[in-house]
């Protein structure tokens, strides 16, 4: 079986790539830095040339200001879907976001782009595995929902259930390797958690002695638990605890 993971420069497309190495199993590791561009698509068929199961685990943002978010990001899944049926590419693991098809993040670029992906994968004649994942612990310290200054950490109220970004590359690992596709899974950590108390205990870990400061978030939802695990998610740990201490701490 030859595996190619897209994105695999990433948080979990690293993890990803390396836990295939550690079953000694070799993949073609695909992203910006190998020539390839998911949005242009160039590159993209001679990175899939062979493959059997492709994971997909990018964020395709836009280069410039030429395009915007919803294009760049709909521009690089339907690249794929189309490199694969032309490689016949027997299986597409595409990694997103529990909660996204919910329409009050109709207005919400980000999340409204890759309910936008979902569906074009849905769509696609080929066999698919959607792995839809709670944010991560990392996300405790994504630019996205937190700001570092010099004396403080900003931090926006989110209510989450986070997933460990290594539990999410199992679940990947053991998707492309043991299931066919044509189906939907969609995985959580077992706690829920405000993410400036996140924050706080992963830069009392690091030894960070900035404090943080709580910021409404872009959407009032968001701190209502709108992203929570729905009822069907499976749970997977590590907790937050086991998490942290897996962490380096300040020597």
């Amino acid at each position: 079986m030859k595996i190619a993971v897209l994105g695999a420069t990433g948080t979990a497309g690293t993890r990803t790539v390396n836990l295939f190495a550690k079953k000694k199993i070799s993949v073609v590791a695909v992203s910006r830095s190998t020539g390839v561009n998911l949005i242009t698509g160039e590159g993209l068929s001679e990175a899939l040339r062979g493959v059997d199961v492709v994971i997909d685990v990018t964020n395709a943002f836009p280069q410039d200001e030429t395009m915007g978010l919803h294009e760049a990001l709909t521009s690089a899944t339907r690249n794929v879907v189309e490199n694969c049926v032309a490689q016949g590419v027997g299986h597409l693991v595409f990694l997103s976001i529990a909660g996204v098809e919910d329409t009050i993040f109709d207005d919400f670029a980000y999340y409204a782009a890759k309910r936008a992906q979902e569906e074009i994968v849905n769509e696609s004649p080929i066999r698919s595995t959607i792995v839809k994942s709670t944010q991560w612990h990392e996300f405790a310290t994504n630019p996205s929902a937190v700001t570092f200054l010099d004396g403080e950490v900003l931090v926006e109220d989110w209510l989450i259930q986070p997933v460990a970004a290594d539990t999410v590359a199992e679940v990947l690992v053991e998707t492309a390797l043991n299931h066919p596709g044509c189906l939907v899974k969609t995985i959580t950590g077992p706690e829920k958690v405000r993410l400036p108390e996140l924050t706080s205990r992963i830069l009392a870990r690091r030894g960070d002695p900035r404090k943080v400061r709580v910021m409404p978030p872009v959407m009032d939802v968001l701190s209502e638990g709108v992203l929570l695990a729905p009822a069907h998610a499976t749970v997977i740990g590590p907790d937050i605890l086991s998490w942290l201490a897996s962490l380096p701490a300040k020597v």
